[in-house]
C-alpha cells in the first residue's frame, strides 16, 4: 500500500500524491482520503468489482447504497432524474454547495444499480474540503464516498487510523487534514427536505 505523508505538503506534492490516487483509482482500487469530517474510502463509481470491494472492505449490509462526491454540479449531473427535482428545492441545493450537505435525489435511469441497491434515489455532495473536490477534479469525475471504518465501528479521522484499520487492502492513502466537522455531513431528502441524518 503506498500513502502520502500526513505533514503539510507543498503544493506540486499535493498534486504528486492526488495524481497517484488517480491512478490506484483507475487501477479498480480502493482509496481513502479526507473528507469534511472523517475520512472516506472511495473508487470509481462505474467500477462495479471496486465498489463490491468497498463494501466488503466494511463489511457493510449489501442492501446500503453508498454516497457519490464531487467537484462540481456537473460531475453528479448524470446521476439525477431531474425531472422530479422540483426547481426551488435544486435552487435550495446548488446554493449549498459546495459544503458539507448531502441530498437524496431521484436517480437518473442510467445511474448503476450496484450504486443505488434497489432504492428510487442516490445520496450526492459537491464537496468544499480542498482534497477531496481535487482528487475529484483529477479524477474527472464523481467518487464513491463512505466513512472508512467496518461496519459499526468509528470512522477513522486520520491517514494513520486508516492504515491500522485496513492494513494493505486500501490501494492508496491519501493523507491530510479533515475539515473539522465533529460528524458526518447531514443528509435530506432534495424533494421532501426530510432528514435522513442529521
Amino acid at each position: 500500500m503506498l500513502h502520502a505523508t500526513s505533514k503539510p505538503l507543498p503544493m506540486n506534492d499535493v498534486q504528486l500524491h492526488v495524481t497517484k490516487a488517480v491512478e490506484a483509482l483507475r487501477a479498480g482500487g480502493v482509496i481513502a482520503y479526507p473528507t469534511e469530517a472523517v475520512f472516506g474510502l472511495g473508487c470509481d463509481p462505474h467500477d462495479e468489482a471496486a465498489v463490491a470491494r468497498v463494501f466488503a472492505l466494511k463489511q457493510r449490509p449489501p442492501v446500503q447504497g453508498v454516497l457519490l462526491i464531487a467537484a462540481d454540479f456537473a460531475q453528479v449531473e448524470k446521476y439525477i432524474d431531474l425531472a422530479q427535482v422540483p426547481a426551488e428545492a435544486l435552487v435550495r441545493v446548488r446554493a449549498s454547495w459546495p459544503g458539507p450537505h448531502t441530498w437524496v435525489f431521484p436517480r437518473a435511469a442510467a445511474t448503476p444499480e450496484w450504486l443505488a441497491r434497489g432504492h428510487a434515489g442516490i445520496a450526492l455532495r459537491v464537496t468544499a474540503h480542498p482534497l477531496a473536490a481535487s482528487l475529484c477534479r483529477a479524477f474527472g469525475g464523481a467518487l464513491v464516498s463512505t466513512s472508512a471504518n467496518r461496519h459499526g465501528e468509528p470512522p477513522a479521522r486520520s491517514a494513520e487510523a486508516v492504515q491500522a484499520a485496513f492494513g494493505q487492502d486500501v490501494a492508496y492513502i491519501l493523507a491530510g487534514e479533515t475539515g473539522g466537522l465533529a460528524r458526518p455531513t447531514p443528509i435530506r431528502n432534495v424533494v421532501t427536505g426530510e432528514e435522513i441524518r442529521g
